[in-house]
């Protein structure tokens, strides 16, 4: 996780060089007006220097340490910091206007979740809540993160807040990028799937970091995030520059077999799609071509559409019927029993303890 710095030392003003070098003048005893000939530059120049009006600059800094020997990159770092310390004061004044910004957002929950510090300080606030989203102002955050093309597998039940989503996505992206991926290679990509499937008879505890790694090397960060409120979040797919493609997850569900459709749904965006949108995938269906699409994949995928329907010409659903045609296609039970009650075959309330349920610590 980003290192978010809580205690940082920022003064609120830091006096101007000129003071600085008044004060050296004054140990020495040298005047302003002796100052400026042995400089050679007009006695208005170091006076208006002394009074804070104007900066020094670099070739003032070389003449100043030649003069005084007092280094050059003192000077230039006082001003600086100056300047920083004028800016800073500036923003801090802005950034006060958007204190009710904060109110939109989970922070106690993000704080949980991700690590968000927790400030009295309202305005230092937002300021942390902008360093997390990566933008200079609640403007470049509105434009940053609602400009994106987004395609939904969005709800038709609840309502999703923007704000809590972005901070997910954001988490996710943050982590994605601390994750050291190869390449892409499509080719490599659909080798690690045929792999990650069999890890779906596997615990969560066993096959999460190889599920990892294998996306990994294939130019793929695989993500686990865990879920906001109001979200209502399966999944999401982006794509970090052209060769390095991300793929989140929530746990929204909690059974392997919602877990696995959505990983391999967002799989197919990765392969079926460009790289230009954002995939956001919710709960309660799917809208479009194309997640209609990432749904077929899913589904094939993880069952093909042959086997399945010889299994189900047989017309034997039962506990010990679905766990062996799991066993003979390779996956877990869970994801058989999901797909027959997906397909309405049988009945939402039957098998389920066939399912495993993951969940966050």
């Amino acid at each position: 996780m980003r290192r978010i710095v809580e205690n940082e030392y920022n003064p609120e003003r830091v006096s101007h060089p000129g003071e600085t070098l008044k004060e050296t003048l004054a140990s020495i005893g040298m005047s302003q007006k002796e100052l400026a000939e042995r400089m050679g530059r007009p006695i208005k120049t170091i006076n208006e220097i002394v009074k804070g009006k104007t900066w020094i600059m670099p070739e003032t800094a070389l003449q100043l340490e030649t003069v005084l020997g007092v280094p050059a990159n003192f000077w230039m770092s006082r001003q600086n910091q100056h300047d920083e310390s004028i800016a800073r004061s500036e923003q801090t004044e802005n950034l006060e206007r958007y204190v009710d910004w904060l109110k939109l957002f989970p922070l106690k929950q993000m704080k949980s979740a991700f690590g968000l510090p927790l400030l009295d300080d309202k305005v230092e606030q937002v300021r942390q809540l902008l360093t997390f989203f990566g933008v200079a102002s609640p403007k470049q955050w509105e434009d940053y993160w609602f400009t994106v093309s987004v395609s939904y597998r969005k709800s038709n039940v609840f309502k999703t807040q923007r704000e809590s989503l972005s901070a997910w996505l954001r988490q996710g992206e943050l982590e994605a990028q601390r994750i050291r991926c190869e390449e892409f290679d499509e080719s490599m990509f659909r080798d690690a799937l045929d792999e990650i499937r069999l890890l779906t008879r596997e615990n969560i505890e066993a096959f999460e970091p190889t599920m990892k790694k294998l996306c990994a090397e294939s130019g793929v960060a695989h993500i686990l995030t865990q879920e906001l409120p109001k979200t209502r979040i399966c999944g999401a797919t982006r794509w970090l520059g052209s060769k390095k493609a991300m793929i989140q997850q929530s746990l929204r569900y909690k059974t392997n077999d919602q877990f696995w459709f959505t990983f391999f749904h967002e799989a197919g965006h990765v392969l079926l799609h460009g790289k230009e949108n954002l995939f956001v995938d919710l709960v309660n269906g799917s809208k479009g071509k194309l997640e209609a699409e990432a749904n077929r994949f899913a589904g094939n995928f993880l069952i093909p559409r042959k086997q399945f329907n010889e299994f189900v010409s047989h017309q034997d659903f039962s506990r010990s019927s679905a766990k062996q045609f799991a066993k003979t296609i390779g996956i877990a039970p869970g994801i058989v029993v999901g797909r027959l009650q997906h397909d309405r075959i049988i009945a939402f309330s039957e098998l389920n303890d066939l399912k495993a349920r993951f969940g966050w610590e």
